[in-house]
């Protein structure tokens, strides 16, 4: 078996990889045993001596490494140097606070000394997808690795090469054999992995189907998993709000890689009396969306990253239609995987473009009678990932944030991920959280000490 990195915007062959077989997989298994052994052991300014040092890495080679992510996902230029750089800012973050992440606390009882401590697991494995190669997997394995653990990569077969690259990466910057490695694997062999007493942990970001069946598994063989199933965020604009910063933000966090965010503005949710003033911004930042080449400076939106990612999104703008929803820049436009930006109005519970996840450059526009309409539309769906909500009242917003079902909430800024605070969501959008202190906490045993008097 193989797999074949495509350049999505020239539809031309990159490369093929061969994948890794029962042997090869087996080594790597037995090699990420060998090496938890000692990476556990190791003081934990040693492990953040290494993990400065891929930091320093990422931010040296951030145009070599980005070429690669715009060549087999799409990515534009900008887009793929800017997401190198939020790694490199990530370990910057977490070598710097990973002394007090993982101190031990000192916890007073009627014992003669009591505290908590934090130890790793052991091998981690991590199936992470195509539409951030680098930050997906460097959010999980930067303080997953501080923390003692080691990881194994089950990447996206449509970017096997930034795998190998991120592998190499590591192995760049010295840390010891084993410690990190990419598997070049199918959906196949993950459920034997998984039930390999050598793997103590996984973390998945990708569909519902596929944290379901991974967090099935884990299940029975009773090993810690973290998921991150994606969303269908709420973008709620209510009648005093900047409109047009409101409309502007919108359509950046909408559009960014060519619509293929899981914490993205997906519904925008707008007060009745403002609909028609923000639609018209909506539809002016738009148009000044410049789509083609992402290799070109110019380019602002690339292409989707696969054929079928583009049938998908178009299979979910018709069905919307056929249920009474209206384009408002006309007929769809797309070419292979270029496809041009979608805005459609009237949508309603019950049609595919609120009720499921758009992975793609499709906007849609709600209206909500009023602010209690509006939380009430928002809170509709099955997702509960990110969302945002734009008012002036800031003490209206801290009332209405605490009511949005998600795991963030934005306040008259883009909707984002950031090391310093924790990221995941609720209902079908997963669970356990990734970033800041409470991500570095999910891989670790959090061992309670008690000494008697």
């Amino acid at each position: 078996m193989s797999f074949q990195s495509i350049n999505p915007y020239s539809q031309r062959r990159i490369k093929t990889y061969r994948a890794d077989g029962p042997a090869v997989l087996e080594r790597k298994l037995k090699q990420a045993d060998q090496a938890f052994a000692d990476w556990s052991r190791l003081p934990l300014t040693e492990r953040v001596s290494y993990l400065r040092q891929v930091g320093n890495y990422l931010s040296t080679h951030k145009q070599v490494l980005g070429e690669q992510i715009t060549a087999e996902m799409g990515k534009t230029r900008k887009e793929a140097e800017g997401e190198i750089e939020k790694c490199a800012a990530s370990c910057t973050f977490y070598t710097d606070h990973a002394n007090a992440f993982l101190a031990d606390q000192v916890i007073e009882t009627d014992a003669a000394r009591s505290f908590v401590t934090f130890q790793p697991l052991g091998p981690v494995l991590a199936i992470m997808p195509w539409n951030f190669p680098y930050w997906q997997v460097f959010r999980f394995a930067i303080p997953a690795l501080l923390a003692g653990n080691v990881g194994l990569l089950k990447h996206a077969p449509n970017v096997m090469g930034c795998a190998l690259a991120i592998e190499d990466v590591f192995r760049q910057c010295d840390l010891p054999n084993g410690v990190f490695q990419s598997l070049l694997i199918d959906v196949a062999p993950v459920e034997n992995l998984l039930k390999d007493r050598r793997i103590r942990a996984v973390t998945l970001t990708g569909s519902g189907r596929a944290g379901s069946s991974v967090a099935s598994i884990a299940g029975r063989e009773i090993k810690k998993s973290v998921l991150e199933l994606g969303g269908s965020d709420a973008l709620i604009v209510l009648a005093d709000a900047d409109l047009e910063q409101a409309a502007e933000t919108a359509i950046k966090s909408r559009m960014q890689n060519a619509g293929q965010s899981c914490i993205a503005a997906k519904r925008f949710i707008v007060e009745k009396s403002v609909k028609k003033q923000f639609t018209e911004l909506v539809l002016h930042h738009m148009g000044q969306i410049r789509q083609g080449d992402p290799t070109d400076e110019t380019i602002t939106m690339g292409p989707m990253a696969r054929p079928d990612l583009a049938d998908s999104i178009e299979r979910q703008y018709h069905a919307s239609l056929a249920k009474g929803a209206r384009s408002l820049i006309g007929n769809m436009q797309r070419s292979g995987c270029n496809v041009h930006p979608m805005l459609l109005d009237r949508i309603k519970p019950g049609m595919v473009a609120f009720d499921e996840e758009t992975f793609g450059p499709l906007a849609t526009l709600i209206e909500a009678r009023d602010e209690a309409d509006a939380i009430r539309l928002a809170n509709q769906s099955d997702f509960g990932l990110g969302s945002a909500l734009w008012t002036q009242d800031l003490d209206r917003a801290d009332r209405l944030a605490r009511q949005i079902q998600a795991g963030s909430v934005f306040v008259n800024g883009l909707m984002r991920s950031d090391a310093r605070l924790p990221f995941g969501g609720i209902k079908n959008s997963g669970f356990g959280r990734e970033l800041s202190d409470i991500g570095m906490r999910e891989f670790v045993n959090v061992k309670t000490v008690w000494v008697e008097k």
